[in-house]
Parts: C-alpha cells; structure tokens; sequence
C-alpha cells in the first residue's frame, strides 16, 4: 500500500541521513529514522547495534523507544517514520505494533527488506494494523551512503 509522497518527506529524510551519517562515523551501517507527529520530531536514532552490543538497536527501534518514552505510550498513532534503508522484519513488526500510521524509507534493501523488496510484512490484510508506505524518497543519497560505507570496509 503505497502512500502519496507528502511535502515535508523530503525534509525529513535528509534530517534522517545526518543520523545516518553519525552512524557511519561511529562504524555502524549508516540508517538513520526519525519519527514525527504533527510535523514535530518525537523520536530520532540510528544504526548502534555494535556499539552497544545490541542486536535490536536498529536505527527504526531506537526511535520508536524514544518516541514512546516521549509520548508514554507504546502505542504511536498518527505518526511517520523516515528511515533511510527499507525496515527489516524486526523494525517492521516494531513499527506494526507500535501503530504508527506512514512509513517512508530513501533505499530499497533487496536482502533484508520487509516492506517490498524481499517481504510484505508493512501492510499483510491479516494484520490488525496497516501501515501506509513510501518508498524511494532520496533514495540515490540513501543508496550512495550505504554503498560508500561497505566500498570503505572491503
């Protein structure tokens, strides 16, 4: 369920790139999310499994933490999150659960991606909850900062 790209997502996905960035300077794969509620940042993150010995430490799931914690609520209704990579099947169960209402992501991720590269877990018609998405948005400079990372390591 593809969703109408909206004004503001471009803005906010070059916000979530600087946090991708900062994952990338601390060694980590640079994803960047942020989560927004009525045009406010409520939750920000990015990629800190290996710094924090942290499996689930996805860039998507340290911004729903913070956005609950924000909103004491584990429920986020009415939000959108903007993350620079394609949310894998832990992010997209989290952002399910967590009700959040748009997704929109910058680069496709043909070997994890849960919303339509690999799987279609975002909006299965099973699931009590749908979440609509966009895909696509900045997706070159997304792309390249993922590329330039893992061409730096080889």
């Amino acid at each position: 369920m593809s969703a109408v790209p909206l004004p503001d997502d471009e803005r906010f996905m070059t916000q979530a790139i600087g946090l991708a960035r900062q994952a990338a300077d601390a060694g980590e794969v640079p994803v960047g999310a942020i989560l927004v509620r009525d045009g406010q940042i409520i939750g920000q993150g990015w990629n800190r499994p290996i710094g924090t010995h942290d499996p689930s430490a996805h860039a998507e799931m340290i911004a729903l933490r913070e956005a609950a914690t924000h909103s004491a609520n584990y429920r986020l209704p009415g939000t959108t999150l903007y993350v620079t990579l394609e949310p894998c099947a832990m992010c997209a169960g989290a952002i399910i659960h967590a009700r959040v209402q748009r997704l929109v992501f910058g680069a496709a991720d043909p070997k994890a991606g849960a919303v339509h590269s690999l799987y279609d877990l975002i909006s299965l018609p099973r699931l009590n909850h749908a979440v609509a998405w966009q895909g696509g948005v900045l997706e070159a400079e997304c792309g390249e900062l993922l590329r330039a990372f893992f061409r730096a390591r080889r």
